[in-house]
């Protein structure tokens, strides 16, 4: 019996020795599995204004940060850190944002006195709470009370709101407005006793909801009714944006970047009257930029136009061995043409993995047509096609879908836009642009990222009103009036966030000064930088620095590049 205990014994003893340890995670599948709760967070609970949203989110966050942080952050190699840095970055701005966002919804509630309701309803259906027709009928009858007051006070000018928190309250309304119709139609027909107590009231709720936003916008936005083209925006102020350019690794303040913007503007200008010269208009630029968007091919033959082009950088970037072009990449882009509509909004083209081309169709007006020739002329194009295909978005995209695409998640204008805007810069030192005509194209692009720090940031520190960032595009840059309108409206409609249009200039600086430490230095060669920032993928580009330059790195580490030197 003893030797058979012993038996027993090292038995358990092997089977315990023998069974596998849990395998520790991995910052990548850390990262990885991140990404998939928050996917699953932000599906179920989809409604942006809900308390309970908010918190539980928060929650995540708060959650995911604290067990990030138990991670032995000096055993992990610099790729390791690198990402714990990427994720706790992640994890606080997400967190931080949800703060700011509080901050505005709170500046909405006059408007949104029924909202809780509403949110109460949907919610309780989406974690499949008994619902009692009566009841609900009652609580729609309470939101449709609730909105006739809310707009009786409108009309009466008792609610004294900012344009922009009105703004917003218009935008929930409509969100809620689709919640609420998604919670009647799980009902309706299913539930006799619901559609019979609810139907009645929920058309009289749905119409007053349709009733109520543009009466908002009307007369505390002031936007005429059916004017689906203003432009107002949600500026942030200085606090918001000195929280994003942190996040974003940026240690300048707004000021600080409005006069990096306006620097660069001036050498523009500047290298804009030597080509003025070249073409005998002396100093006057603006007659050269105009002599320059004469220079259109005629309709129909756009698309021949941008194809050239295309194959003009591809094979220019190949011939001079600058970046590593899989022919699968140079094979696969593929070309639309915008819809006028779209134009609206972005009036030049638009990149990744197909150009999708900008150019009158026969539904446009004389007037439309015309301006929209102009800004999309031949030299403007030349200047606009590499940026969005190769070297710059399609092949961006292309090597970002192979190499680490864990670190799509944080995603950064900075690296997306700096990236393809910076390959203009190179192109321009090593001669790309051929005749006057070139250069001027190219220019006028620059002087547009340019203002775009300057006017982004003046509106979103509340200096600078939409038609006034128009009026400089225009004035300063040489657009035409319709295509300063589609820039600003795509600004500020709420489609990009606000260190956006900044982020084009900013970051192709940022990109431009790590060459100069790494290449110009004799440090790597410049195909081998090219490719190590796409096989990086995504990130704020100090951080891309402190990688490719093995910088020490700490959890606590704050932004402190100075990269900005003219």
């Amino acid at each position: 019996m003893y030797s058979a205990c012993l038996a027993a014994i090292g038995l358990v003893s092997f089977l315990s020795t023998s069974t596998p340890a849990a395998p520790i995670e991995t910052m990548q599948q850390r990262i990885e599995r991140v990404r998939e709760d928050l996917d699953n967070l932000e599906h179920f609970y989809n409604i942006d204004v809900s308390p309970h949203r908010s918190e539980r989110l928060r929650k995540y966050y708060e959650d995911q940060l604290t067990d990030l942080r138990k991670a032995p952050f000096e055993s992990l190699d610099q790729e390791g850190k690198t990402d714990f840095l990427l994720l706790q970055n992640y994890l606080e701005r997400n967190k931080r944002q949800l703060e700011l966002d509080a901050v505005k919804d709170q500046k909405t509630e006059a408007l949104l006195p029924f909202a809780s309701i509403i949110v109460q309803l949907c919610e309780d259906r989406q974690q499949m709470k008994p619902m009692e027709g009566e009841k609900a009928a009652k609580d729609i009858h309470e939101v449709e009370q609730q909105i006739a007051d809310t707009r009786s006070k409108i009309e009466s000018s008792k609610i004294k709101i900012d344009k922009s928190s009105a703004f917003r309250a218009a935008r929930t309304i409509d969100r809620l407005k689709s919640h609420l119709a998604e919670w009647f139609g799980f009902f309706k027909g299913y539930d006799p006793m619901f559609t019979w107590w609810v139907s009645e009231p929920y058309a009289r709720v749905n119409k007053a909801l349709d009733e109520l936003a543009p009466v908002i916008r009307e007369k505390l936005v002031g936007v005429k009714p059916g004017d689906k083209d203003a432009i107002i925006g949600e500026p942030i102020g200085r606090e918001g944006l000195m929280a994003d350019l942190a996040a974003e690794r940026i240690a300048y303040t707004p000021e600080e970047l409005i006069e990096i913007g306006e620097k660069e503007y001036a050498w523009c200008e500047n290298e804009m009257k030597k080509a003025s010269r070249e073409l005998g208009y002396g100093d006057d630029w603006r007659k050269a930029l105009e002599h320059v968007k004469t220079l259109h091919v005629e309709p129909g033959q756009q698309p021949k136009l941008i194809r050239d082009l295309a194959l003009e950088a591809i094979n220019y970037v190949k011939d001079n061995d600058l970046v590593t072009v899989p022919p699968l990449a140079e094979e696969t882009w593929r070309m639309f043409m915008m819809s006028p509509e779209r134009q609206k909004v972005n009036p030049f083209f638009l990149g990744g993995d197909s150009i999708i081309v900008s150019f009158p169709t026969d539904t446009m007006d004389y007037e439309a047509k015309l301006m929209s020739m102009r800004g999309n002329n031949i030299h403007f194009a030349r200047a606009t096609v590499h940026h969005e295909l190769i070297p710059g978005h399609h092949l961006q995209g292309f090597m970002n879908a192979r190499y680490r695409p864990y670190r799509g998640l944080f995603g950064t204008p900075f690296w997306i836009e700096g990236w393809a805007l910076y390959w203009e810069m190179v192109l321009w030192d090593k001669g790309f642009p051929k005749t006057p005509e070139n250069r001027i194209g190219m220019l006028f692009w620059r002087m547009h990222r340019c203002a775009r720090i300057i006017f982004s940031l003046k509106f979103h520190l509340g200096q600078m009103t939409p038609q006034e960032c128009i009026d400089m595009l225009v004035e300063k840059v040489g657009h035409e009036r319709s295509t300063a309108e589609g820039e600003v409206r795509r600004s500020f409609a709420g489609d990009y966030p606000p260190l956006y249009q900044a982020a084009y200039m900013l970051g192709a600086l940022q990109i431009y000064s790590l060459r100069h430490e790494l290449v110009d230095s004799g440090k790597m060669k410049e195909k081998d930088f090219h490719d190590r920032i796409l096989h990086e993928n995504q990130m704020p580009i100090e951080t891309l620095r402190d990688l490719m330059e093995n910088r020490k790195l700490a959890p606590d580490l704050k932004p402190s590049w100075r990269f900005y030197h003219r």
